[in-house]
């Protein structure tokens, strides 16, 4: 085997991760948006999956487009969240940015996408661990104290990871 064959083939075997981006989103109450997807039971946060070859800035303002009709400016990296396999789903990677606080006239043009949701709210982060799956909530809850600091988390399964 020619040393660019072992290459191409220690290549192939490298895991892929998946990766999903979400939004911070807060009303001017301080309550963070949350989506209801039609596909599955429970609440999520606006964003989705990162397709091939695309950024999670640009799956970001992508999924906010096409599933709420907005684009708000996404700021800073509140956390990154590695998520450990659950099949059907191998591990990944989640991206929460913080999109800042929508207006009353901002929430008034919000438009679900029929296909992918069929309700949205505002709610107070500590009913977050009510509406959201645990993992979730531990993330938002992290990205909320994140963003308010300034600063961006690293987290492990919605854990916050301290690092050395």
């Amino acid at each position: 085997m020619s040393d660019s064959a072992s290459y191409l083939a220690f290549v192939a075997s490298v895991p892929r991760l998946r990766a999903g981006a979400g939004a911070l989103l807060r009303d001017n109450e301080g309550r963070v948006l949350v989506v209801h997807p039609v596909y599955k039971d429970g609440w999520e946060i606006p964003g989705g999956i990162v397709e091939a070859g695309e950024s999670p800035v640009s799956a970001l303002l992508r999924e906010l487009r096409e599933e709420l009709g907005i684009a708000p400016p996404v700021g800073r990296l509140a956390c990154v969240d590695w998520v450990p396999p659950a099949p059907p789903w191998d591990a990944g990677l989640m991206f929460v940015f913080d999109a800042g606080v929508l207006t009353d006239s901002q929430i008034a043009t919000l438009r679900l996408q029929p296909e992918e949701l069929d309700e949205y709210a505002f709610v107070r982060p500590a009913d977050l661990d009510k509406l959201l799956p645990p993992g979730l909530a531990r993330r938002m809850n992290a990205a909320i104290s994140a963003a308010d600091a300034r600063q961006t988390a690293y987290l492990e399964d919605g854990l916050i990871r301290l690092l050395p």
